[in-house]
């Protein structure tokens, strides 16, 4: 119900105590002078009485003349032979039944009503959590809205995506002069969408138009908009898009838009009419609103595969911008950000935390950071330096160190000769990672040990030795444990695993196989956050033989090839071993022998 068609209960408390209120003022108007009842008795011999009235428990009544200035009295009843005196005083007098209604009424009905106020106060804070805030509010829109003031994001805050920064940036300038920017005839985009890995700053992008451009900023998500009741969702649009016209110009951002936009009918087995009539709801909205009114449709999703083909047309939102993951560059410009919220050590080079952060998003990134002052405070240090912020990387990869878990000596020596071979192999082959450290502290769920590699650069390519390289690498700690003990151990599952999907990889997608041709035979990449190797597609059983006995053989080979390196350099791999054992911690200045052939090379 609207507020002003709401019967208040309060209003109903409020009139009964100026009620009670107002009967006491005119109890104590009446100016009743209370008496001893043996004062009474004189009175009444003196024949100053002229009327009472007999309650249950009290006598009232009037005098002939005021007395003391009162012409009223009340006395306290006491059970006495008194009607024959009344009589023999010549006093007029009468029986009362005094009413109890109002007392008996408001024992029961002041309790009643504090429960159900109580009642009524907990019930809408629980609807208001679970979305309804009473019946005919259901249809509101659920988007918070930020005036100028509130938004302090700026594009100063934002780093590392500078190709979106530069595209968003037209909507400010249309939104600070549209008339200026419309002056040859162009328009703004109606909307447009922010495609990306999850963590990567679109939410953020989106905060810093609004901070940049000074207007106002409505943001949902798309799971807000739909609810249990068929045509809320609808409702919910509608409303968000009116409230928007009210105060243009104005920027509304949709986060997770899949939750709203998955496409109609992709799965006939499940029917969800409302999601359709949101959808349909804000489909028309777009079709419907001009953007010349200086209102800006911002949406971010991580699934653009499974959006329906209908809200991706041009006219819609007819603009896509990619904020993928950073490069080296772009991790250097957000490390730069997030670094004034801490005390850095002078001369930390910032350039080798973005080097061997390869692969980390935005949010990664400022985890990283606070990562690094945590465990810089628990020293006790005075400012955060290098050595904090490689730890937190291999606390962010690797996991939690893990000291309570005691291996005993067959478990370490297995362990430090399967690590020793993977950094062995790797400083072997040409274009591989160099070996940044080398560790056998458990780490995390399983990890008994790891070998931590430093990107030299970024790569965008790879060729089909780089992938045989990685995967000798991957390989290399299984050919240590069986050069060195003339047996395997389960330690390998997760290099076999990773081993496995490159040879796939380059078998059914990259097309990479002699025999196999230059054919794709893997389904397509479904989104940015799960990309599975899918079924094979469009082949006989007897080609699907083949692509496994392809990926079979390119996993053995590289077996070999790392059983082959070890075997030269064994005297390494023990030494190697015996000192990791020793020092549970290993890096190239520890020990050379794990530094890259270039580098030992150019050292010699």
């Amino acid at each position: 119900m609207e507020k002003k068609h709401q019967i208040n209960v309060w209003y109903a408390v409020a009139a009964v105590f100026l009620l009670l209120t107002f009967q006491s003022w005119w109890t104590a108007y009446k100016t009743i002078e209370p008496i001893p009842y043996s004062q009474f008795e004189q009175y009444l011999k003196d024949r100053k009485i002229a009327e009472i009235a007999i309650k249950d428990n009290t006598i009232e009544g009037k005098f002939r003349e005021p007395q003391d200035g009162k012409e009223y009295f009340i006395t306290t009843r006491v059970d006495l032979p008194l009607a024959e005196q009344l009589t023999q005083y010549d006093v007029k007098f009468t029986g009362v039944i005094q009413s109890t209604f109002l007392r008996d009424l408001l024992s029961w009905i002041i309790p009643v009503l504090f429960f159900f106020g109580l009642w009524m106060f907990f019930i809408r804070r629980i609807a208001e959590k679970q979305g309804f805030g009473g019946m005919m509010t259901v249809g509101k829109s659920k988007a918070k809205v930020y005036v100028e003031r509130d938004i302090k994001v700026s594009f100063k805050d934002v780093a590392g995506v500078d190709e979106a920064k530069r595209e968003l940036q037209e909507l400010v300038d249309f939104l600070q002069d549209p008339e200026n920017y419309g002056r040859l005839g162009a328009r703004v985009p109606k909307g447009i969408l922010l495609v990306g890995p999850p963590g990567t700053g679109k939410t953020l992008l989106a905060r810093a138009v609004a901070g940049e451009a000074g207007v106002a900023f409505f943001s949902i998500s798309g799971s807000e908009f739909v609810e249990m009741f068929v045509g809320v969702g609808a409702a919910r649009v509608r409303d968000l898009f009116e409230q928007a016209r009210k105060a243009a110009p104005a920027i509304i951002f949709i986060d997770e838009l899949d939750a709203l936009g998955r496409a109609r009918g992709a799965n006939p087995m499940i029917a969800n009419d409302e999601k359709e009539q949101t959808l349909n709801q804000l489909l028309a909205e777009l079709d419907g609103f001009d953007p010349s009114v200086g209102i800006i449709l911002l949406a971010a999703t991580n699934r653009p595969e499974i959006l329906d083909p209908a809200l991706l047309r041009a006219g819609r939102f007819d603009r896509q911008v990619l904020v993928d993951r950073p490069d080296r560059s772009g991790r250097r410009a957000i490390l730069d950000v997030h670094v004034k919220k801490i005390k850095l050590a002078p001369g930390t080079d910032l350039d080798q935390v973005a080097q061997i952060t390869a692969g980390f998003s935005g949010a990664d990134l400022a985890t990283l950071v606070n990562e690094a002052a945590l465990l810089a405070t628990r020293a006790d240090a005075k400012a955060v330096n290098l050595s904090h912020f490689t730890e937190a990387v291999e606390r962010v990869v690797a996991g939690l160190e893990k000291r309570s878990r005691v291996l005993n000596d067959k478990e370490r020596r297995t362990v430090a000769h399967h690590e020793m071979g993977h950094a062995l192999v790797a400083a072997n082959l040409t274009g591989v990672d160099p070996v940044h450290k080398v560790s056998i502290i458990p780490r995390g769920v399983g990890a008994l040990g790891y070998t931590m590699q430093r990107p030299t650069e970024d790569r965008f390519l790879l060729t089909t030795e780089d992938l045989e390289h990685r995967m000798t690498v991957l390989m290399g700690g299984r050919a240590a444990e069986q050069l060195m003990f003339g047996e395997i151990s389960t330690g390998a599952s997760d290099d076999i695993e990773r081993a496995t999907e490159i040879a796939r990889e380059m078998v059914m997608r990259y097309g990479m196989d002699d025999k196999l041709g230059n054919r794709v035979y893997a389904a397509p990449r479904q989104s940015f956050l799960n990309q599975p190797m899918g079924d094979v597609t469009d082949a006989s059983q007897e080609t699907a033989r083949e692509i496994d006995l392809a990926v079979k053989e390119r996993v053995e080979a590289a077996f070999r090839r790392a059983v082959d390196i070890l075997t030269q350099h064994r005297k390494e791999l023990e030494a190697g071993a015996a000192l990791l054992l020793k020092q549970e911690v290993l890096t190239a200045d520890d020990f050379p022998a794990i530094r890259p052939q270039t580098r030992r090379a150019a050292a010699e």
